[in-house]
């Protein structure tokens, strides 16, 4: 038993300085974007790693949420003959909840492991301390530039799903339901106001923050060798994935009392 409570003071504290470090490399990470030198170059680059290689998977991912989600809205709504409010349905779920959600977890899967393995290699093998050698700041060179260019460009990739999500439900509604495309945009047109699109992409920016500060962190913290980098990698998708989730309800919590 005494050990057992050892072993969980000693978790409970590793917990705690692992928060306090992230928050730390969150603030540096954050103020170093409106610190110069500014390199346009890097960030370019990340935002070409992060949106234009995660598009296609993203697009993919929303057409057949959409048309899953579509699908089972009809049956669930023949039961009350609502069938043809489909549109509203599938609408408000995908820029709401599922669009962001899905397309911020698929980008941190894909971009947080690849942050986390990137910074974990240039760390095992000195990289990152010849960098400070030099008399550069890591972080304003490799952590700044990921966290601008991701804040920015999920919730890009947010719109993109949203709009191919919308749009399989749409081709589910016209072959299930044979009706026309024009009154499925009709009620997806009066369905979305500015608040519920505000609020789904709004949420993104705060997810693109979380891919990038974590696939950083645990990047930075990376030991062991190339055992070490797998390791970090395996724990940043689940650690992004979880935060994803839990920071979601929050997050809808907070817009619903602002909008």
């Amino acid at each position: 038993m005494k050990e057992l409570l050892l072993n969980i003071d000693d978790k409970s504290k590793k917990f705690i300085m692992a928060v306090g470090d992230a928050s730390i490399l969150a603030y540096k990470g954050f103020i170093g974007i409106f610190k110069p030198p500014f390199n346009f170059n890097l960030i370019i680059k990340e935002a070409d790693n992060i949106g234009v290689k995660s598009l296609i998977v993203v697009c993919i991912i929303a057409l057949f949420a959409g048309m899953v989600l579509a699908l089972q809205t009809i049956y669930g709504l023949r039961y009350y003959g609502a069938e043809l409010y489909v549109g509203s349905v599938v609408s408000l779920s995908m820029v709401r909840e599922m669009a962001p959600v899905l397309a911020s977890i698929m980008v941190g899967g894909r971009m947080g492991s690849g942050i986390a393995a990137e910074i974990g290699s240039m760390q095992v093998t000195e990289q990152i301390d010849a960098i400070r050698a030099l008399g550069a700041n890591p972080i304003k060179k490799l952590v700044s530039p990921k966290i601008f260019a991701a804040i920015f460009v999920v919730p890009l990739l947010t719109v993109a799903a949203d709009i191919v999500g919308v749009f399989g439900g749409m081709i589910i509604a016209m072959l299930e339901l044979n009706v026309g495309y024009q009154y499925y945009l009709n009620t997806v047109w009066w369905t979305i106001g500015i608040s519920d699109f505000c609020s789904g992409i709004g949420k993104t920016a705060f997810f693109g923050f979380i891919i990038a500060l974590i696939g950083c962190y645990f990047g930075l913290n990376t030991t062991g060798g190339t055992t070490g980098v797998g390791r970090s990698t395996t724990i940043t998708v689940v650690t992004i994935a979880l935060l994803i989730i839990i920071s979601d309800f929050f997050l809808t919590k907070l817009f619903f009392l602002v909008f």
